[in-house]
């Protein structure tokens, strides 16, 4: 009987055709390697864009300073409005309406309504104080008191209102003229409630 060649058993492996396990290239060896270089690359780049970023914040421009709150009287604006009632002879009280507008900024509130002569005195409606808003004018009906009939202006030529306001800025006294209209109206309405004495 003829015994061929023996074959490798189930354990062993041919010394030409086959190396041994444990001296092949490991895969999962390279993954490890692909895998710690790629993060490697994700850290370097995460690292450049932070750096970036904090370079761009540190030396981005600074914005503008918000513009100062206006003066109230820049912001606050007066105008006449008409309708001056005339008094009859003897009359010591007419009326006439204006307008108070918020052109920009924050409120103002209108404190005290005034007129420089000594010989006339004003009310209003409303009373001061009062509130302007932006986008919200504000009539205000003024009654004129006359004290004392000979000594009221003849000539009211250019007169003004004294207004008192204030807003978060500061309190400010000012003086609104209100036009030739107002003039000639005002004018008016003293000659009728004073009118002059004839010379005999």
């Amino acid at each position: 009987m003829a015994i061929g060649p023996v074959e490798p058993g189930e354990d062993t492996y041919d010394h030409e055709s086959t190396p041994p396990r444990s001296t092949r290239p490991g895969p999962r060896r390279f993954r490890r390697t692909a895998l710690a270089a790629t993060t490697a690359a994700i850290i370097g780049a995460a690292a450049i864009i932070g750096a970036a970023a904090i370079t761009f914040y540190v030396t981005r421009p600074e914005p503008p300073p918000p513009p100062p709150t206006p003066w109230p009287s820049q912001s606050v604006s007066v105008t006449y409005e008409g309708d001056m009632s005339r008094p009859r002879a003897g009359d010591r009280t007419f009326t006439f309406a204006v307008a108070f507008a918020q052109e920009s900024g924050p409120p103002a509130t209108v404190r005290r309504v005034g007129q420089p002569s000594t010989a006339l005195s004003v009310s209003t409606s409303p009373l001061t104080p009062f509130e302007v808003k932006s986008g919200s004018p504000r009539k205000l009906i003024i009654t004129m008191h006359i004290r004392e009939c000979g000594e009221v202006p003849r000539n009211a030529g250019l007169p003004f209102l004294e207004v008192t306001l204030r807003n978060v800025r500061a309190n400010e006294k000012q003086s609104y003229i209100l036009g030739p209209e107002y003039a000639n109206d005002l004018s008016a309405a003293l000659t009728a409630a004073c009118p002059r004495t004839p010379l005999s």
